[in-house]
């Protein structure tokens, strides 16, 4: 049976590799590498860099080129659902063509592949359509999440409070109901200006655990400025941007 790895790698620096991911990298004979363009060129170098130092000598990298997806779509459940099926489509060829009966194969995750990442759903796209037998093992990764929280020296949660982890689009649309700390992810337009006449405590971070990390923390209403000149001046450099943040109020 083949066998494949999704591998979460952490936030980007390579020391956040657990012994777990160590251990199945070395264990791989073939990656899947899906190319995201010029612009990103710098995060397959990270991935690259790191199986050059971990995996075993013999391995093979496969590469593919990620399919296009448009960011700004007026019906968005739908164009991703399409980009996923278009990256299944690599992942079966992968799968079909790169391996043995008996081979093993892997794609590695940033971060966490449980927190905002299509490749388990799109691993059972692939199982679902039965073209091609294998069964596949999820190794967990330190998400940026952690990293973030980490870096700025805070909890994720409160003594007997709740978290929320939503993405921009959603808090646009409103505050989440009876959470006093919410985690955003994906947030391109910047939905945290919404809230800027409230009592809240941001704690933002961009590239979090690479040489590139950018980290502002503060309350909302003096930091939202800066926040917001920061990531348009890095996105414009860079041609590409991953941040998140924890909005957080007082209690009581």
């Amino acid at each position: 049976m083949r066998k494949f790895y999704v591998i979460g790698i952490g936030a980007g620096d390579p020391d956040q590799l657990t012994l777990q991911a160590v251990k199945a990298i070395r264990s791989v004979d073939a990656f899947l590498i899906l190319e995201k363009g010029e612009e990103k060129a710098d995060l397959t170098g990270l991935r690259r860099a790191m199986l050059e130092e971990h995996a075993r000598p013999g391995h093979r990298l496969v590469e593919g080129r990620d399919p296009d997806r448009d960011r700004t779509p007026e019906a968005y459940a739908p164009t991703v659902d399409g980009w996923r099926s278009a990256r299944s489509e690599i992942f079966e060829r992968f799968l079909a063509e790169e391996l043995d009966e008996d081979g093993t194969g892997a794609f590695l995750v940033w971060g966490d592949p449980s927190l905002y990442d299509s490749t388990l759903a799109i691993l059972e796209e692939v199982a679902g359509r039965g073209r091609v037998a294998f069964e596949y093992e999820v190794v967990p990764g330190i998400s940026s999440v952690s990293t973030l929280l980490a870096r700025h020296r805070t909890n994720l949660n409160r003594v007997g409070r709740p978290v929320q982890i939503t993405t921009g689009r959603l808090l646009a649309e409103g505050w989440p109901e009876d959470v006093d700390d919410v985690v955003v992810m994906l947030d391109a337009r910047h939905a945290f200006t919404r809230y800027l006449d409230q009592d809240l405590h941001i704690y933002w971070g961009a590239y979090v655990g690479t040489p590139d990390e950018i980290l502002v923390q503060g309350p909302l209403a003096e930091v939202a400025g800066r926040i917001e000149e920061l990531r348009t001046e890095a996105r414009a450099r860079k041609g590409w941007i991953m941040d998140t943040y924890l909005l957080r109020r007082p209690l009581g």
